[in-house]
This record gives C-alpha cells, structure tokens and sequence, in this order.
C-alpha cells in the first residue's frame, strides 16, 4: 500500500535526486576512469569484442533504456547456436568483475543521461513486466539504480518476493538520508562480497511470478 510521503521527501523525488545523482554520477565516472580503462583492456584481451555488454531493461514508468556494462561471459554457444547456460559461460576474471561490482562502472554513464539513479531498484528483464503484481510493478516510479535498498540486505540471497517488497519499500521511503545510507552501505558489501548470486546460478534464478517464490 502506498503511504503519503513527507514534504522533504516529495522535493528530494522530484528534482533533488536527480542533482544528487548528477554531481556524483560525474564524479565517479573522473575518479574511476583509470579503473575503467584497465577493465575494458582486460575485457578485450580475456573476453574480446565487444567490451561492454548491452541490452534493453525498463526503466522510470516502465520505458525502456540500453543497460551499460561491462562484458563477464563468453560468447559460447551449443551445437544448435543457442547460448550455454550464464554459469558455464561465466569465466574466473568474469566472476571476478562481478564479485567486485567492477562489471557496474560503465551504469554511472546511464546516470548521467537520466536513465538510471545512483540508488534505486535494480533494472531487470524486460520479459518479467507482465509477471509482477500491481503492487510489485510500483518499483517503476522511480528510476532504476545501481545499487538498492535490496541490494544491501541480501543481494542476490534474498528471495524474489523479499526483494520486490524491499523495492516498493524503497519507493515509498526515498530521501537524500536513505539514499547515502544505502551508498555507505554497498561498499561494505562490495568489500566483503556478500550475496554475489544465488547457489547454483550465475546471479539468481528467473523470476516467474508471484506464484513462484523461487530463490
């Protein structure tokens, strides 16, 4: 159920966030560009071309945006041409950008343009839209962000259904405060490596609906 949000909160949504994640989105992009560079060399050399994997995800009202990232998987695929599984198709120096959220950095560039937030609930498949509830679909009122409220209690650990409600509670409860409470807290998450995926998969399992509570 949606609450009234306060006044400070209702301003921060409505223009202060955006400043918030411009000023930031550019200043991490200035001080991580060395990073950046070895990555992308790395990629190159370990994983080929193209260095950034992209693809379509839904964004603020569900509109669609290119995700930027840094590629962590081979190209390889089966005898039929269809991609192996993302596990096997993961490498060690892949699972290593993942595990240190390095494979994120090229995301401060969709910052920037307005398709994503510093903090917000995390972008996923297109194909889950018209598998959510109403009320989980409400993680669409605002733009999608690097790191969420999700993302640092449980990661990719946590079930579906607790990390859509985590979401929608983000929605309700955004500010300037919870935001940097957020930030300071996913790079002790990053550090100690907590809830990188789910046993047994890449990242998680699909989401297949409200029925299906599957991590």
């Amino acid at each position: 159920m949606k609450r009234e949000q306060p006044r400070s909160a209702r301003t921060y949504r409505g223009g202060g966030q955006r400043a918030f994640d411009v000023v930031a989105a550019s200043a991490l992009l200035i001080v991580s560009a060395p990073i950046q560079g070895v990555v992308a060399a790395l990629v190159r050399a370990k994983l080929g071309s193209p260095v950034l994997f992209k693809q379509e995800r839904p964004g603020l009202n569900g509109q669609t945006f290119q995700i930027l990232k840094f590629r962590t998987m081979t190209s390889a695929a089966d005898e039929k041409g269809q991609p192996i599984p993302d596990d096997v198709r993961v490498t060690r120096f892949g699972q290593l950008l993942r595990s240190t959220s390095l494979d994120e950095l090229p995301e401060l560039w969709n910052v920037v343009k307005g398709q994503m937030s510093m903090v917000g609930p995390r972008p996923l498949l297109l194909h889950y839209l018209p598998r959510y509830t109403p009320e989980q679909a409400r993680r669409h009122e605002v733009r999608p962000g690097i790191t969420g409220w999700a993302q640092v209690n449980g990661r990719n650990n946590a079930s579906w259904k607790d990390k859509l409600e985590m979401d929608t509670w983000y929605v309700d409860n955004v500010s300037l405060g919870l935001d940097l409470q957020i930030l300071a807290r996913t790079l002790r998450t990053v550090f100690t490596r907590i809830g990188i995926s789910t046993e047994g998969h890449a990242t998680a399992p699909e989401f297949l609906g409200q029925a299906s509570d599957d991590a």
